[in-house]
């Protein structure tokens, strides 16, 4: 497990059993919704609050689920692209989200 979800552990596990994975889930997208604001405004000096908190939340969201981030990024990143395989991705480019 990562040192950082350790510590998100240490510090938020107790309280975030008792408020469950619903409760949780819904801190989650707010913090995303903030990142998503920060993002589009160009708020350069608020985006590593914003990304540290989005990147807690999913920490803890992953804890309550008994999963390690870090062990299954590697899994499912470990060989490069999962869909091609390659590094960098070879796949053929999603058209842009407007």
């Amino acid at each position: 497990m990562t040192t950082f979800q350790q510590r998100i552990e240490e510090i938020y596990l107790e309280r975030d059993r008792a408020r469950g994975t619903q409760g949780t889930l819904l801190w989650f997208v707010e913090e995303v919704g903030e990142l998503v604001r920060a993002i589009r405004r160009g708020e350069r000096n608020n985006l590593e609050e914003e990304f540290a908190d989005v990147y807690a939340w999913l920490a803890t969201l992953a804890s309550l689920h008994g999963l390690d981030l870090d062990e299954i990024g590697r899994k499912k990143y470990a060989a490069g692209c999962p869909r091609c395989r390659a590094v960098p991705c070879a796949c053929p480019h999603p058209k842009p989200v407007t």
